[in-house]
């Protein structure tokens, strides 16, 4: 996974009994070329002491605030290199824009902000400061999904008509706000901003159809449903899709799918041949050809391509998962952040991870579905 150039970098949020906090740091160090050296674990200072001293930090870079992180760490010459963010989404904006300001690269949990104003500042930022800024859209790191990019790239299977997109979740079809559940923040807009079920899983769904097929949306209508007595954020949502160029979508984001655990799937049909990846099974991609068989690819085989193969960890039949596809996606920072710390100049056209711009995205994304479901007709994106 190219150079071994070990970085420093801190954590904010991600403290004790966090998720997915727990995951980035796994992930992050994964191929020892990260190590943890700061962090604001939490906004209650006495849960960051807690968590900086489970993972062996100084106290001196164990701090009340990001704020005070960046400042301090950007003075230090031994400062971090970058930093990750993992606390709900409201807090996104300020900490990014605190570390950047600081000269800090950024990584950085989706949905990237609150509104579309605040991930466009975050990016000018980046740009002008010639930062690297990474949002962690999981998909980007399975290699099958990198082989089907190139599929379709190279034209296998030809002029795309239909995309098909569903991410299914069942966690929300009980009230779990009322039980303590962590994770219940998402359906809170002080914390999660304008929508619960298409920022969390529909975002993915948008930010995976563009990686592997190139197709940018003309137009979309959505019908966002909230799902669950008290609630004000949608927990439900259907959205047709028009695509530059004549292609059809139809997404499905749901959070009350009972039966379904993280059930994403992509369906993408051309003209000359479909393929079709499904996340609980992501070590295979079906490919079918006009008046064809369809064939299973199977993850790490010597007839993908260079790009399916590069971040390949296992050989065929040995599962990779969520941990494996994050540290794909470090990986890939990691790689640009070494050329960075080498005075190399790294193009945006390079970057093999999703990128402040797809966090920008994103958040137009999120925002049209939730405009479109209210005036209840399809709109320009």
């Amino acid at each position: 996974m190219e150079s071994h150039n070990q970085h420093t970098y801190g954590l904010v949020g991600g403290g004790k009994g966090a998720f997915i906090g727990d995951v980035h740091l796994k992930a992050a160090s994964f191929d020892g070329r990260a190590r943890l050296a700061a962090g604001c674990f939490s906004r209650d200072y006495g849960n960051t002491l807690e968590s900086g001293a489970a993972l062996g930090l100084a106290r001196e870079r164990l701090y009340k605030s990001f704020e005070e992180m960046a400042a301090q760490e950007a003075k230090r010459p031994e400062g971090i290199d970058f930093a990750i963010i993992v606390t709900p989404n409201a807090a996104h904006f300020p900490a990014a824009k605190a570390l950047l300001q600081s000269g800090i690269h950024v990584v950085c949990d989706k949905p990237l902000t609150l509104t579309v104003e605040e991930a466009e500042e975050l990016e000018r930022l980046a740009r002008e400061k010639d930062l690297l800024f990474c949002v962690t859209y999981l998909n980007y790191g399975y290699p099958l999904i990198k082989h089907a990019r190139e599929l379709v790239r190279g034209g296998e299977i030809g002029e795309i008509r239909m995309v098909m997109g569903e991410y299914a979740q069942g966690w929300l079809a009980d009230l779990v706000e009322k039980t303590g559940l962590k994770v219940a923040w998402r359906t809170d807009p002080a914390q999660a901003g304008v929508s619960c079920s298409v920022a969390d899983n529909g975002s993915h769904l948008e930010n995976l159809v563009s990686y592997v097929t190139g197709l940018q949306i003309e137009e979309l209508c959505a019908k966002l449903d909230i799902f669950g007595e008290g609630r004000k954020l949608d927990t439900n949502g259907s959205i047709l899709l028009k695509y530059k160029g004549g292609a059809a979508g139809m997404y499905w984001s749901s959070q009350i799918a009972i039966g379904h655990d993280n059930d994403l799937r992509l369906r993408v049909f051309g003209t000359k041949g479909a393929i079709d990846w499904h996340q609980e099974e992501p070590n295979h991609l079906r490919l079918t050809m006009l008046n064809g068989p369809t064939q299973l690819l199977s993850k790490g085989s010597g007839y993908l391509s260079p790009a399916g193969l590069k971040y390949n960890r296992t050989p065929p039949g040995h599962p990779d998962g969520t941990y494996e596809a994050f540290a794909n996606v470090y990986a890939a920072f990691m790689n640009a952040l070494s050329r960075k710390k080498r005075g190399e100049k790294v193009g945006l056209a390079e970057l093999e991870y999703p990128d402040v711009a797809d966090g920008v995205q994103g958040m137009r994304f999120i925002h049209k579905c939730v405009e479109s479901s209210r005036v209840g007709r399809w709109i320009r994106m």
